[in-house]
């Protein structure tokens, strides 16, 4: 099996794995209690609250740790619009956002909040003007991602928080698909607010954290989801997954480490694979292919079904989009936003490298696509 399909989900690194059995075997106590077994929990929590927040540039008080993305994401909208209302009830989002996003922006229109769906220019990046026209002295909150998960293009984040920072509103960022592997800092980028998955970065399945200021004059408050308890600050209760977050700690420390080896390595995979794909006829990059992350490209095949080409590569995983919306027969939003006709993004598949990746795939992986895109065609 050729596994190219790191935007989905990673491989838990085996160091990471190390690091986390202790706490799933000996070391099991509850990290809120304070016997001498629980002290070790809670330390062991402490240190990897460091280890995120020394990868993201935050103060460990400002981490706080939740099941994955899609809570943080919950978390920060919700709590965002729960706690600022008497401010405003209009918040900015694009169309190309995250499912978690956009779902939980709809369920607040059913709550009286005005939802701002932006579109973007046919490259996947986001309108500035059109930006600025949608802000208003009643916008509290603006969420775009800074990687968008399907194509790989960053958003000029550090200019969206100017501007939305300009009218007093509160800037987040689904960082799920950046963290890890774009080297940033919350405060070059003025970020309020961003959410993160371990299992995008070589960590534990359900465990993630949301990144919550709270210096340089301001401090974002947010009503909580849940409650019981008062954990992480009072923001979210529950007994803390040790192991996991133990994980998701060691994840962040070993990509701080591999970043700058691995963005130089991955990204040439990723050019000699786009590379050599693109010499097959009728086929082109979606999205910027300037502005873009490295570890993956977003391919059209003209005259090829996605599924019908997912399912011919047999041993090789790739997608047609994000994970969490692959049960659905629908197009891809995102392609859609780019101003694809629905056949179009149903010829699209998005190709994500990894850490345990190697150059000795790709000769195997563009044999294999020429020879499903071949007889496809031949069908049709």
């Amino acid at each position: 099996m050729i596994y190219l399909d790191n935007n989905a989900t990673t491989k838990i690194d085996p160091k990471v794995l190390e690091e986390m059995l202790p706490f799933l075997t000996d070391n099991f106590a509850n990290a809120s209690s304070t016997h001498a077994f629980g002290l070790i929990a809670s330390e062991a929590v402490k240190n990897a609250r460091q280890q995120m927040a020394e990868l993201i540039g935050a103060e460990i008080h400002e981490i706080v740790f939740t099941s994955g993305a899609t809570e943080a994401i919950n978390l920060a909208i919700k709590g965002v619009a729960e706690n600022y209302s008497n401010k405003g009830k209009h918040i900015i989002t694009l169309q190309t956002e995250h499912s978690a996003v956009l779902d939980v922006c709809k369920y607040l229109e059913t709550k009286g909040f005005e939802i701002s769906f932006l579109p973007v220019k046919k490259d996947g990046l986001v309108d500035i003007d059109v930006f600025k026209a949608a802000l208003r002295p009643d916008t509290i909150l603006v969420s775009v991602m800074l990687v968008n998960n399907e194509l790989g293009v960053i958003q000029p984040i550090k200019e969206l928080t100017k501007l939305t920072h300009d009218v007093g509103a509160i800037f987040m960022t689904d960082g799920t698909q950046a963290v890890g592997k774009l080297d940033f800092k919350v405060d070059e980028l003025d970020i309020d607010l961003m959410a993160m998955s371990a299992h995008k970065f070589y960590g534990p399945k359900g465990v993630g954290a949301l990144f919550v200021r709270q210096r340089r004059q301001k401090r974002i408050k947010l009503e909580a989801l849940l409650h019981g308890g008062g954990h992480e600050g009072g923001r979210r209760s529950g007994t803390l997954n040790v192991a996991g977050i133990v994980g998701m700690g060691q994840a962040a420390a070993l990509c701080q480490q591999k970043m700058k080896a691995e963005t130089k390595r991955i990204g040439a995979l990723r050019d000699d694979l786009e590379k050599s794909l693109l010499e097959i006829p009728n086929t082109e990059v979606n999205g910027n292919a300037e502005n873009r992350l490295y570890n993956m490209t977003n391919i059209k095949f003209e005259g090829c079904d996605s599924d019908a080409l997912i399912m011919g590569l047999q041993d090789i995983a790739v997608s047609n989009g994000s994970a969490c919306t692959s049960a659905s027969v629908e197009p891809s939003h995102v392609l859609m936003a780019l101003g694809m006709t629905e056949t179009e993004a149903f010829s699209c598949i998005r190709f994500s490298f990894g850490r345990f990746n190697s150059a000795d795939e790709i000769p195997a992986v563009v044999s294999a696509v020429e020879k499903v895109v071949e007889n496809l065609r031949a069908w049709n």
